[in-house]
């Protein structure tokens, strides 16, 4: 799971937005506001949207593709998943109201009557602009209930890690599903917190019951515990609020949230949050989507002196995990302490801090401390692909949480 991380973060050429004024970008169930991964049952809506900070009115299209269960392009001709276009102009489109930075969101619903989508399995949408160039892309998975996935999660039995570490171990049921090989057939992709830079691929069934697979690893399915997200919420972007100690306006608003503390020497501190996650939400308007203002959120964190040969990165959803320029802090000698600046919708966000060597090493629990009692979400994505088939069906998901009682 160490050499995932320390590359995957990377490898963002499916996520990298190659415009600064694109911000805000969520795939999520249309009608589901307490779910934040665009993994759902085949036939469930998924709403993409996203703001250009431009304020104008330009001719985007999303495009679909599907992909194999790693995520290259699958051997399926268009027509064999989608009934209509796979490629399509995104039509409805809002000016901001009220806002001191003014932006034009955007937002399609996928699938919709000009794109139905006939088959499971992993998809890739993108988004082009009018020179149909890929300004980002998102995942999104489709699956058939055709299995029960059941998901546990435990201190890791690692003896030199087990106050830091986490154990998953599951199960794949299929009493009314026909697998002649599944050694061969299933494949299955486990990560943690909707993170798919955390996943870990290529387990293979430790014992074979009757219509049952057990997973039952104790090592090769670790992962750091991690520690509970930060976070902030300025839904009401004048005042101060959680997380924010003081506002200014300028030009837009300025957000200075409390300096934080590395806590990796730190006891473990239950503090829930929504796993990296944001939410966008105002106090000063109806709609959202278009009433919420941006704020420039200014960062910092104390450091007596700056990590020797390392980078310091503010990470979660909100960027989609990615490390670039935008999240990356800069040592503030006098002060010392790292900072950066972020321009962010208002809203409820989760984030966290990472440091990455000059080898591109990415250290996830260096700053934030890691601990086997974090209330962590696990999701197991089953794949089935029979002998001769032409594209991976996902078959099966299971979600499970830690809990400190097992």
């Amino acid at each position: 799971m160490n050499k995932t991380y320390l590359f995957l973060f990377f490898l963002i050429a499916f996520n990298v937005s190659h415009s600064q004024n694109i911000k805000t970008i969520q795939l999520r169930p249309l009608l589901n506001n307490k779910q934040y991964a665009a993994i759902v049952p085949l036939g469930t809506i998924l709403q993409l949207s996203f703001d250009d900070l431009d304020a104008d009115n330009k001719d985007y299209q999303y495009k679909i593709e599907h992909m194999t269960y790693d995520w290259k392009t699958s051997n399926l001709a268009t027509n064999q998943y989608i009934e209509g276009f796979e490629q399509n102009e995104i039509l409805n489109f809002e000016n901001s109201f009220n806002t001191l930075q003014p932006y034009t969101h955007y937002s399609v619903n996928i699938p919709n009557q000009n794109t139905i989508i006939t088959k499971s399995g992993n998809y890739l949408i993108s988004v082009l602009n009018e020179d149909d160039e890929v300004i980002f892309s998102r995942r999104c998975v489709f699956y058939e209930d055709m299995t029960t996935v059941g998901v546990a999660v435990y201190r890791s039995r690692n003896t030199q890690t087990f106050n830091e570490q986490q154990t998953v171990q599951f199960s794949v049921n299929y009493p009314n599903f026909n697998i002649v090989n599944p050694a061969q057939e299933i494949k299955v992709t486990l990560f943690q917190n909707n993170d798919w830079n955390t996943a870990i691929n290529n387990l293979q069934p430790q014992f074979f019951n009757p219509n049952r697979l057990i997973y039952n690893y104790t090592l090769k399915t670790n992962f750091w515990g991690g520690n509970e997200f930060l976070n902030f919420d300025n839904k009401f972007i004048r005042n101060t609020s959680v997380g924010v100690a003081r506002t200014e306006r300028k030009d837009i608003y300025h957000n200075y949230l409390y300096t934080d503390t590395p806590r990796a020497d730190r006891p473990y501190t239950y503090n829930p949050d929504i796993n990296g996650q944001f939410i966008i939400r105002t106090l000063e308007g109806i709609n959202a989507n278009t009433e919420a203002d941006y704020a420039m959120m200014h960062f910092s964190l104390d450091a007596f002196e700056p990590y020797e040969d390392k980078n310091v990165y503010i990470f979660g959803a909100f960027n989609n995990f990615e490390l670039n320029e935008e999240n990356l802090m800069t040592y503030n000698s006098k002060k010392r302490m790292y900072e950066a600046s972020i321009l962010l919708k208002q809203g409820f966000y989760n984030y966290g801090f990472v440091t990455v060597d000059k080898n591109n090493n990415v250290n996830l629990h260096e700053i934030d401390g890691s601990f086997f009692q974090t209330e962590n979400e696990y999701t197991v994505i089953v794949y089935y692909k029979p002998f001769g088939g032409l594209y991976d069906r996902v078959i099966g998901v299971g979600n499970g949480f830690f809990n400190q009682n097992r």
